[in-house]
């Protein structure tokens, strides 16, 4: 163990004796050193002044300035500077007293004309000590944000002939709350005017629940919530909301914020529960930046189709607690991928399915049935009369109404298609012989109908039919349903007394 000692000769000498104090120089010395900026100023005058006001019969001395701002100069005109440390020269780029004192209009200007105010109305209410952050200026020119405080010295309470007043230089701070502030509208601008849907989202309590089925052994997620679907409805309930931006509002047709967070339920529904459970699987693996095509509703009841990016923020891996998520309204090219499938299953004209549409669903049905299946084989009766007579147009005109027909008495599964110029099929899987007899039936009562709602040639179809069972090839009834067909079409052209050939 060691013993510190102190070799203080004069508590040596006499350890009784009283400490020295400090004489008027030690002050002066400590004053010019002081590491802070410290301004020893005379307000005798702005008292002064105050109490001419107050006889004149001023009461608020921030009414009376702020319908006088001349006289904030006045009153800055009444304060006398004593003197200044050293610190206060290096700091306002002065190489003297009288230098700073001369160039003070350069140093109290601009910003600080509020600040300047609220020091005075301090003093005028009768306290003694102020403070303000504000704005000064060195004679280079340079802004300074500072840190004030003022205290009238003791003794001079009712003159204030004597103010000490310290100055920090908050300058870096100042400036580094500026650019946070700065960034933090950047980002905030970013957010709201993203043209995509943004939403901030806390999934911290879905981690926990997730945390919970991992502690009870659980390996295989994916079977875990086929056999408990309500977990999944739990771990929608956890996610909160934190934030959505202005497009989130206009994609799904909310007025503000607390009428769509309200109604979170009405958005998420549906096809988004399977797609909400994909997520929490890939959650399970670890995947904390997913995307995905899902399905949510706008509160119009509208379905909008997106494209949904989800991220676990940048620091918040081990909790979850902030999720960015993003979405693009692809709805416009969900129809288009639609539209264009639809024209390449269809027949633009007569809107049936088309003939290679037509023989991959013949090779479907061949492969898995169901069994019978039966075929409907359609011509339209003297379109090539129309078309030399009344032109393509009216012949198109007549095979429009001819899909239109076909379309209406297929039944739910039948794929009704348009195999080439006149020629229509009608493929009946699960259906028999006497079904697709009444099928014809049924084109025959929808052409007549038709012939009755539209003016201009008449609409006229022959039908041929034919039933295979299980081990036989549709081609074959294809074949014969075509047989039975033009059967049916010569027995047309016969009672109208024309030659097809012609």
């Amino acid at each position: 163990m060691t013993t510190m000692t102190i070799d203080d000769s004069a508590v040596a000498a006499d350890p009784a004796a009283p400490a020295r104090m400090p004489h008027d120089d030690d002050f002066q010395a400590m004053f010019d050193l002081a590491p802070v900026s410290l301004w020893l100023e005379d307000y005798s005058g702005l008292r002064a002044l105050f109490d001419g006001w107050r006889a004149e019969g001023v009461v608020d001395l921030r009414s009376h300035l702020r319908a006088h701002p001349e006289l904030v100069a006045a009153c800055s005109r009444c304060i006398r500077v004593l003197r200044v440390n050293r610190r206060t020269l290096d700091l306002f780029a002065a190489s003297s007293h009288d230098e700073l004192v001369a160039n003070l209009d350069q140093v109290f200007r601009d910003d600080m004309y509020e600040h300047h105010v609220d020091e005075m109305c301090a003093l005028w209410d009768g306290h003694h000590r102020f403070a303000s952050t504000t704005v000064n200026y060195a004679l280079s020119g340079k802004r300074l944000d500072i840190q004030l405080h003022g205290a009238i010295l003791p003794g001079y309470e009712e003159s204030w002939r004597r103010v000490l007043l310290s100055i920090e230089d908050v300058s870096e701070a100042a400036r580094a709350t500026r650019a946070l502030a700065r960034s933090e509208r950047y980002a905030r601008g970013l957010f709201e005017h993203s043209p995509v849907s943004l939403w901030v989202e806390d999934f911290s309590r879905v981690k926990a629940l997730i945390d919970e089925v991992r502690a009870l052994g659980i390996t295989d997620f994916r079977v875990f919530i086929d056999v408990h679907p309500e977990f999944v409805s739990r771990c929608l309930r956890a996610v909160r909301v934190l934030d959505v931006n202005q497009q989130t509002l206009d994609l799904f047709a909310a007025p503000d914020k607390a009428t769509l967070l309200a109604r979170l339920p009405d958005v998420l529904r549906d096809e988004m529960r399977v797609h909400f459970a994909a997520q929490l699987v890939d959650l399970w693996e670890g995947h904390l930046f997913q995307r995905r095509e899902v399905v949510n509703y706008a509160l119009t009841g509208e379905a909008i189709d997106v494209h949904l990016q989800f991220s676990v923020l940048p620091g918040y891996e081990a909790t979850w607690e902030l999720v960015l998520v993003s979405l693009t309204d692809i709805t416009a090219r969900k129809k288009a991928e639609a539209y264009l499938e639809f024209l390449g299953n269809h027949d633009v004209l007569t809107q049936l399915r088309s003939r290679p549409s037509f023989e991959d669903e013949l090779a479907r049905i061949e492969r898995s049935g169901p069994y019978p299946v039966s075929v409907v084989m359609v011509d339209l009766n003297g379109l090539k009369e129309i078309n030399d007579t009344l032109g393509h147009v009216a012949g198109d005109a007549l095979l429009r109404r001819a899909g239109e027909v076909l379309r209406k008495a297929a039944s739910e599964g039948a794929t009704a298609a348009r195999l080439g110029g006149d020629e229509f099929g009608i493929l009946l899987p699960g259906v028999d012989a006497r079904g697709a007899g009444q099928l014809i039936e049924r084109i025959e009562l929808l052409v007549d109908l038709n012939n009755q709602f539209y003016h201009g040639p008449r609409l006229s179809l022959a039908c041929g039919s034919a039933t295979c069972a299980e081990g036989e090839r549709i081609e074959q009834a294809m074949s014969l349903a075509d047989s039975r067909m033009y059967e049916a079409k010569r027995d047309f052209y016969s009672a109208a007394g024309k030659d097809r050939r012609r």
